[in-house]
């Protein structure tokens, strides 16, 4: 049964979310269709007037290009838009929002803004000017088109329902332009340039095809670009969160998906549970209310196929994406997933669809499909969303604030957030008692209180690292204060510099969610089945990823705080030598260092690591620069530049053995692969040279004339070669693609990097790419496997851990692991894990990782976890004069666990 929410805040009146679906479907009857277009202003240009033919033409699809020429062309004839450039996308095009409201409200705007501002902020507002600014704003409405450029329909929707909102002169819309500000946002121009041109390539309409494309639609993470939005680390991400988090802070986001279930047009909102702990209810309730306007218009205009909850596998549990990290911030974020392609298609027959019930109270039968249906089923969504925000403009804007003054009302006194292990606990404590009363409230620990605020000490080891996680924050509009002197808390005295987070603000969910860890709970399909897989990752704290210390602070606190307007800065420190100079220490602690170390390399600078520790302080791993001429001007540069601080040394330290720049190749595959997308983007960032390498070029051997090391994330290393051609036919792919087909293969590749191991190469092999070892012949087994029956894994009913961080054991004495702490928080997303053979140690292979205990879990979901206890997460493995490395968890994931960046970047400079 699913569980009742309480009804949204409405002022001065009690209105349940059915009532309000049962309301608007009357008033969805009389509107206008939203494909009506015989209203429309003869000043506006019409889509077929501008491109030849209607948006959503069969075989047809406009570039961002075309989108762009559109638009100005409509900004310049209608007094409804304006168009805004929002920055600049990782491709270089201009990334364009179009404004869209009644013409008064356009030249406004500023005020509307900042009431909108002010009431999502809800810092020092009162009740009664809080609802004296709902009455004179006007409701904030997002809705993106185009984030996943292969899912065609989200752009040309978006172009389309521009389009009706600049013309049309019917009633609704004009109401709709007088309450609401509709920012349409293009979510990827690159993406959708890519895909529409490939497309269109072909000059016979009927073979034209959208698959097969030959690299990524955003430049590094493709499909992944709607994971980075607490992360914040691509382009258009942050000039979405400006607008989102810093600029408008709308009440609603709503943000278009392809494609819908099997049997169905569309999933639209409610969606299932699990709903994250962290953030207020009223969340929750709003997007059922608005849920329920968009199935009521559906069945109004007689629109069929639109499923909800569990007709799909969409929850609110994750944080991440465009319109999960929405919730965080108090906002109504809305998904929907809608069939529809430009070659027409069928709905297929899928009889479990064909019933109703709660979960699709109007099923469709199969029938034949055309693109411009799903247009019009699209304006519908977007129609529904604007009539809600429009009706109940006031409490839309009311409520955020009121959400805003929670948050800040919880962090400003005791508070507990209950999680599903407490409940348990709590539980089980009290079948101990044999049910009976305690005599207090067990969830009320007062251990158990959530922070009321977070410092990040400027003395730890990596705080430039601490400081990026601050800057992350504060992308996603975060309150960070900064010491300005030396100061004490709760008995614990903290350097000048040192951050600090307080939870007393309106965004406190988002800090919790990013400081505190996930606790998901046990979802199963039915006890003792098969679990229930969420929607992406379970936990993913960015502090614990991040690798960043910190102190809870439980009671409130203040001190020599001072409020960061722009991002945090560190300034690098040269400690001088007291006589003769001999050169520099850098510690390997901070992951900046390996920059700071490219850099120099870059310049012609002999850079040198130290082997053993030295009477200096000087650690193991850590980097020695010589002194010379010029010297002193560099190191002074990369201090300012970089934050990262150097030890002027009188003597040359014992051990020092040096570096040469690793020749770097990362393996990627036609059509890319988000994971290495993703390290590319990270070898970039800390200016690591390297080489994109295709499987042809890997099987066409002498590698090791070529390169130092070879990185294969996951997905490169197969099990078994699959004995068939999967690739695109050969005739289809233009020439200058051709040399970038092919796959990873056992029969053809393996050989050449076991030749490549042997000649004294290094290779790197990241989650399901760590099957290598196997090939190779390695004393190393699968700890993953079922006890009683070793021949088979094990079933997901007794072990299953998606994406959740692990506390994993690392010896830092090796050279893989130099500058990292003796425990680390690794990223598991269902990833291997090993166990020795018991020659491993006469064959120099060993585990520089493992996992401690039965419980290493740190945030997210690990059913049977104890079958990791002393499993290991990373192997290294000498072969011939070459060493291999498996580092069973994602330690590059989406650019976020800066903690096991190391591990990486160690690996490589121990190439040579």
């Amino acid at each position: 049964m699913r569980p009742s929410h309480p009804s949204p805040h409405i002022p001065g009146r009690s209105l349940t979310t059915w009532g309000l679906a049962l309301a608007l479907a009357a008033g969805a009857v009389a509107a206008p269709r939203a494909g009506h277009s015989a209203a429309a202003s003869e000043k506006v240009t019409t889509p077929v007037q501008f491109f030849g033919h209607a948006i959503g033409a069969d075989y047809q699809l406009p570039n961002y290009h075309q989108l762009t020429e559109y638009w100005q062309k409509l900004d310049r004839e209608s007094d409804r838009m304006k168009v805004v450039d929002i920055g600049t996308t990782a491709e270089g095009r201009r990334q364009w929002m179009a404004i869209v409201s009644a013409p008064k409200n356009l030249q406004r705007l500023e005020q509307y803004r900042n009431i909108a501002r002010r009431l999502a902020r809800a810092e020092d507002l009162g009740e009664e000017e809080a609802r004296k600014l709902a009455r004179e704003g006007k409701a904030v409405v997002w809705i993106d088109g185009g984030l996943h450029a292969s899912e065609v329909l989200g752009a040309q929707q978006l172009m389309e329902t521009v389009y009706q909102l600049v013309s049309r002169r019917d009633p609704e819309t004009l109401r709709i332009l007088n309450d609401v500000i509709v920012l349409a946002v293009h979510a990827n121009p690159d993406g959708h340039d890519l895909l529409s041109d490939w497309y269109t390539r072909t000059p016979d309409l009927t073979k034209r095809s959208t698959a097969n494309v030959p690299r990524l639609y955003q430049k590094y993470i493709g499909h992944d670009n709607n994971r980075d939005f607490y992360a914040s680390t691509q382009a258009e991400t942050r000039n979405m969160n400006r607008v989102m988090y810093h600029e408008w802070l709308p009440q609603i986001v709503y943000n278009h998906h392809q494609t819908g279930p099997a049997g169905t047009v569309m999933f639209a909102p409610p969606f299932r549970d699990p709903f994250n702990y962290f953030y207020d209810p009223l969340v929750v309730t709003g997007i059922d209310l608005v849920g329920a306007a968009m199935h009521s218009r559906f069945a109004a205009e007689n629109k069929p196929g639109v499923t909800m909850r569990k007709g799909a596998n969409y929850s609110t549990w994750w944080n991440g994406g465009l319109r999960t990290t929405t919730y965080f911030h108090n906002m109504i974020g809305l998904l929907t997933e809608t069939i529809g392609h430009p070659n027409p298609m069928r709905i297929p027959s899928v009889l479990s669809r064909r019933l109703p019930n709660g979960d699709q109270p109007f099923p469709i039968a199969p029938q034949e499909w055309r693109f411009r249906q799903s247009v019009d089923y699209s304006v519908t969504a977007n129609y529904a969303v604007l009539d809600v925000a429009s009706r109940y403009r006031e409490t839309f804007l009311h409520n955020i604030y009121r959400m805003g003054r929670n948050s800040i009302e919880r962090g400003s006194r005791d508070h507990w957030t209950i999680t599903p292990s407490q409940v348990e606990a709590a539980r089980r404590a009290e079948a101990k008692r044999n049910g009976g009363d305690s005599g207090g409230d067990p969830l009320r620990d007062p251990a158990a209180r959530d922070a009321r605020g977070y410092i990040l000490p400027a003395d730890q080891p990596d705080f430039l690292t601490a400081v990026k996680f601050a800057n992350t924050l504060m992308e996603t509009g975060v309150i960070v204060h900064r010491a300005t002197r030396d100061f004490t808390v709760a008995g614990k005295s903290y350097p000048a510099g040192s951050l600090v987070v307080k939870t007393a603000q309106a965004f406190r969910p988002h800090v919790l969610d990013m400081f505190e860890p996930q606790d998901h709970p046990n979802d199963f399909q039915y006890p003792g089945g098969p679990p229930i897989a969420p929607y992406d990752s379970a936990g993913w704290t960015l502090a614990f990823q991040m690798g960043v210390r910190f102190d809870r602070i439980l009671d409130g606190f203040d001190g020599p705080f001072e409020r960061l307007e722009g991002p945090a800065s560190v300034a690098g420190r040269i400690e001088k030598a007291a006589s003769r100079l001999a050169g520099y220490l850098l510690s390997r602690k901070a992951n900046d260092s390996f920059r700071a170390v490219n850099r120099l390399q870059k310049q012609g600078q002999e850079v040198y690591t130290l082997a053993t520790a030295g009477s200096s302080g000087a650690q193991a791993g850590d980097f020695y620069i010589p002194g010379g001429a010029g010297v002193e001007e560099r190191i002074e540069k990369l201090a300012r530049d970089l934050g990262v601080s150097f030890q002027a040394v009188a003597a040359r330290p014992e051990g020092a053995v040096k570096l040469r720049v690793p020749r770097i190749a990362l393996w990627d595959r036609y059509g890319g692969s988000m994971p290495s997308g993703w390290c590319r983007w990270l070898l970039e960032q800390f200016e690591f040279p390297f080489e994109v390498v295709y499987p042809q070029a890997l099987d066409a051997g002498d590698l090791r004339r070529k390169y130092d090391a070879i990185i294969f994330m996951t997905g490169a290393i197969p099990v078994r070669d699959s004995g068939r051609n999967t690739g695109p036919n050969l005739a289809s792919i233009p020439a200058e693609y051709h040399s970038w087909l092919g796959s990873v293969t056992v029969a053809d590749t393996v050989p050449q990097l076991r030749k490549f191991l042997e000649d004294g190469g290094t290779v790197l092999t990241v989650g399901s790419s760590t099957q290598l070892a196997y090939h190779l012949g390695l004393p190393v087994t699968d700890a993953l496997v079922d006890p009683e029956n070793p021949s088979k894994k094990l079933p997901k009913e007794k072990y299953y851990i998606p994406g959740s961080l692990l506390r994993s054991r690392i010896d830092p004495t090796r050279p893989i692991a130099y500058g990292m702490p003796k425990q680390v928080d690794v990223m598991f997303d269902e990833s291997p894990a090993f166990r020795l053979g018991p020659d491993a140690a006469a064959r120099g292979v060993r585990r520089v990782g493992w996992y401690e205990g039965k419980t290493p879990l740190r945030s997210g979901w690990a059913w049977g976890q104890h079958y990791l206890e002393d499993a290991a997460s990373v192997v290294e493995a000498p072969v011939g004069k070459g060493r291999l490395y498996l580092f069973g968890p994602e330690i590059t994931f989406r650019a976020q666990p800066h903690g096991t960046f190391k591990l990486l970047f160690n690996g490589l400079l121990a190439s040579d």
